[in-house]
């Protein structure tokens, strides 16, 4: 799956000095009306506010291993001063990381953004983390095929990750794969060796990952450390906010003109909810597809952007799945002179209408009077009919299909 990757060394706006961390900013969010106050987020940000302050002061001692390491949680006891590891130094406490789960629309993302953009942290890094499974099993491959005897490539590994960045952000974390069940629990025994803080997002609980499927019981002990090493923080709110952000507003918005920009300011900024606004990549099994205006749950591009130049299904699958609302500018009238549009705008729209999208924007027509008569018209016609499903109030009701 297309995965976003986010590396850095500074954040994407300016970071607030003092004592501004990720409450602080919160609280300001709250008071100039851009977030609504909300119990079970303001718990996280508090929590996230926590760690913001140790690691202030945290800055990891990674120790030489020794050859052998007794024990699933040898190394993990060694780190921590409880014995049971040889070649252990001290170091200062790790801080515990931070593990927020909620259904979608719970502001999770939101919340994440405005962790990784304060974290006062130079090596920090923000992945999805089926990309980041990826890697490792790619790291993998390639150290098996450059040292065929070396025994176990795991230590190594996760001592290369550590140095990278030993404050790892995971977005939808979550574990399907039996291959990387089978890895997790000596990665990440090692990385919290090393210092690593983890903070993550999710829809499933530590406890309920990788259940009922074969190898669970495999699996237990990565769960242990987990539940352990990271504190959980359940965002329970009622409310979804990228569902109740879609009702009352207008959808397709006629003509293009510069009311309609002005409109979709608005929609763009509403749908934000305060998360910064920041230029995105989408790793596209090894390519890059930038998006140079995005917001938490939300980007928005030009027509010409999308179809006016050659991406394809993949392209647009990626941006289907990572962003729940995307929001266009001048979609045009089109026909066979411009059929190549078309034909893109087209997988564009199949692609955003099978994730359940939310799509805003502004045109030169109503949907079914946007192609004009000719050759492509019939095939326009599936599109201009999704196109006004996704108008309708039962269509906004639809939860994103992030995968």
């Amino acid at each position: 799956m297309d995965t976003e990757i986010r590396t850095a060394s500074a954040p994407s706006q300016p970071v607030p000095q003092g004592d501004a961390g990720p409450f602080a900013v919160y609280e300001a969010r709250v008071a100039a009306g851009t977030l609504d106050r909300d119990p079970e987020q303001e718990k996280a940000a508090r929590r996230l506010d926590r760690l913001w302050r140790e690691l202030r002061d945290y800055h990891p001692v990674v120790m030489q291993r020794a050859a052998a390491r007794p024990g699933l949680f040898g190394g993990l006891r060694a780190r921590l001063g409880l014995g049971g590891g040889r070649g252990a130094q001290a170091g200062p406490a790790r801080p515990r990381g931070v593990y927020m789960v909620g259904q979608v629309g719970r502001g999770k993302t939101m919340l994440m953004d405005l962790f990784f953009d304060l974290a006062p942290v130079e090596h920090k890094r923000r992945v999805h983390f089926h990309r980041f499974m990826q890697d490792v099993h790619q790291r993998l491959h390639d150290m098996k095929v450059a040292q065929p005897d070396l025994a176990d490539p795991i230590p190594p590994l996760a001592r290369q990750i550590a140095q990278e960045a030993w404050l790892l952000c995971f977005d939808e974390f979550q574990v399907n794969d039996i291959a990387d069940a089978m890895i997790l629990g000596r990665l990440f025994e090692y990385l919290f060796a090393d210092g690593v803080v983890v903070v993550a997002t999710s829809n499933t609980r530590p406890e309920d990952l990788f259940q009922d499927r074969p190898g669970a019981d495999a699996f237990k002990p990565f769960i242990d450390i987990i539940m352990r090493e990271v504190d959980t923080v359940i965002l329970d709110s009622p409310r979804d906010y990228r569902r109740g952000g879609v009702r009352g507003m207008r959808t397709w918005i006629v003509p293009a003109d510069a009311a309609a920009k002005a409109e979709l300011d608005t929609i763009f900024t509403h749908l934000a909810a305060g998360a910064p606004v920041q230029e995105v990549d989408l790793d596209i099994m090894g390519r890059i597809l930038h998006v140079a205006r995005a917001a938490g749950p939300v980007a928005r591009f030009d027509f010409s952007e999308l179809c006016g130049r050659f991406l394809g299904a993949g392209d647009y699958l990626a941006l289907a799945t990572r962003f729940p609302n995307l929001i266009i500018d001048n979609v045009p009238r089109m026909g066979p002179d411009n059929f190549d549009e078309a034909r893109r705008f087209i997988v564009l729209i199949d692609a955003l209408y099978e994730q359940n999208v939310k799509l805003f924007a502004s045109a030169g027509d109503q949907p079914d009077s946007l192609y004009e008569r000719g050759q492509g018209a019939k095939a326009f016609e599936r599109t201009a009919s999704r196109l006004e499903e996704m108008q309708s109030a039962s269509y906004a009701q639809l939860p994103h299909l992030s995968a």
